[in-house]
């Protein structure tokens, strides 16, 4: 017969009450190398190639351990934190991520150390009622009454799914009097449609396809002037589909689209989705920052008739990470999603007297504490200073839009609502096609490592975009950025 193993005492790298030296020591060493990219980076990007990094990389070999922290240190700063990219930085300007508030960050440290897990009160016990006081606190700032409940999630793709998953099954339940949960897809299924704005998110496409509606069950609906969905087209396609005679069952609004930061008209969308009896999911997982604003709060008038809602607070809220949220205006939606397993959840449980955030939660069953991230961050912070990086950020973005249009050689495309910018280069004489020209600058400053700029396509034709989600970003850094693409080629 075997013998067990027997661990050589004292253990120094497992987490508990004897290595509280070692522990120490390690989150020192960390947040030196933290401090130092805080402090080292002047760009945004080292401009390393891929294949110069992945070189490094084949010498790595699992089966060796390094012999101490400080190697272990060394070999994550020459492979990682070197050519992290540096969003704190205004020369960031690309995609949607936001720096970060510091209370976060020290939340982070006993988010993980603790390590709770979301699922059950159990496992979380004054977690489970951070998180639900979260949900709440979101709820009133979306304009819902004490009906209202949600659950923390990992990001906007996965809330989004939420509600067009809730969309289905409610449609199915009300109508059909079919239980998709138990019994799969009714006939009808291939006949359901989901109505969006051309311009919405692709996680949209992404879900239909994963719960097996396909991405033909979404409609894409024509925008406005300012890439909004045009509340004519809406209704237009709505009832040419019921004439085709498929089945609406949603509609999704975007408070805040990747491309423009626009917001459709949430109010009027509302009214059409209660018309024709659809669901109605809001996508405000950039715009969700206009609910710490008494400013610009206005864009989101209708907000709160929608029966459900995606919020990031990973991207408006300044937090790392990942920090979403699905919120639904009634409670008792989130019963349709339900499931009792007899070892975490059983049935005859009292979730009244013994909460389980788990029977909100559709992927994820084993569930990390990212809501202390905004608890600290709201008690220390408050509202009315995260709303005012918001003014802020949409007031810099304004200027920028009216600096760009006096540009001769620069054309801007439509202002934004939020802080999306969509512009591209086009001087009075080019050699090549200003798509050819645009697409060089980009790559050009990329790996210059100085500025870091996003792109997308309209009407096939390729633009560059600023995402100005940074209240340190000022009216001179544009005009400094603007200058460098001037000279990038």
């Amino acid at each position: 017969m075997n013998q067990p193993t027997l661990i050589a005492a004292p253990v120094k790298d497992l987490f508990y009450g004897g290595a509280s030296a070692e522990y120490n020591a390690a989150i020192t060493a960390a947040a030196a190398r933290v401090t130092a990219f805080l402090e080292n980076n002047k760009r945004p990007f080292s401009g390393i190639r891929p294949a110069a990094l992945l070189a490094q990389f084949r010498e790595v070999d699992f089966d060796t351990p390094l012999p101490d922290y400080e190697s272990l240190f060394e070999e994550v700063d020459r492979l990682y934190i070197q050519h992290a990219t540096a969003f704190h930085l205004p020369q960031y300007i690309a995609h949607l991520n936001c720096p970060v508030v510091i209370p976060a960050l020290a939340a982070e440290v006993i988010i993980s150390a603790i390590n709770s897990s979301q699922d059950t009160y159990d496992q979380s016990a004054g977690g489970t009622f951070m998180e639900r006081k979260l949900i709440d606190w979101t709820g009133q700032q979306i304009g819902y009454d004490d009906q209202c409940d949600g659950v923390f999630t990992a990001g906007g793709s996965q809330s989004n799914m939420m509600g067009l998953l809730l969309a289905r099954d409610y449609y199915a339940l009300t109508y059909l009097h079919h239980n998709i949960k138990l019994d799969g897809h009714p006939i009808e299924a291939s006949r359901f449609r989901i109505f969006v704005s051309e311009k919405a998110h692709f996680s949209n496409q992404k879900n239909a396809s994963l719960m097996g509606l396909g991405e033909q069950a979404v409609i894409k609906v024509a925008t406005d002037e300012r890439f909004r969905m045009d509340l004519g087209a809406l209704e237009a396609a709505i009832q040419k589909e019921r004439q085709l005679g498929n089945i609406p069952i949603a509609v999704i609004a975007t408070a805040g689209t990747t491309d423009f930061g626009n917001v459709d008209p949430l109010a009027g969308i509302a009214g059409i989705a209660q018309r024709h009896q659809l669901w109605y999911h809001i996508d405000a997982a950039y715009g969700c920052g206009l609910l710490l604003t008494d400013k610009y709060r206005y864009l989101l008038d209708g907000i709160e008739r929608a029966d459900s809602v995606t919020i990031d607070y990973h991207k408006s809220f300044f937090q790392p990470i990942s920090s979403s949220a699905f919120i639904v205006r009634n409670r008792l939606h989130l019963n349709i999603i339900r499931h009792h397993a007899d070892y975490l959840n059983p049935k005859e449980q009292d979730y009244d007297a013994l909460p389980a955030q788990i029977n909100k939660s559709v992927t994820q069953s084993t569930r990390r504490f990212d809501a202390l991230k905004l608890w600290f961050t709201l008690r220390l912070m408050g509202r009315q200073q995260l709303g005012a990086y918001t003014d802020t950020i949409i007031d810099t973005a304004e200027e920028a839009a009216c600096l760009i249009e006096e540009q001769v050689d620069f054309q801007l495309l439509s202002h934004s609502d939020l802080g999306v910018l969509v512009f591209r280069y086009y001087p009075a004489k080019l050699n090549v096609s200003p798509c050819e020209l645009n697409k060089k600058i980009k790559e050009q400053l990329f790996f210059s490592g100085e500025v870091l700029v996003a792109s997308t396509k309209v009407d096939g034709k390729f633009y560059l975009k600023f995402t100005i989600l940074n209240p340190l970003t000022t009216i001179e850094d544009i005009k400094e950025i603007l200058n460098k693409i001037r000279s990038a080629i």
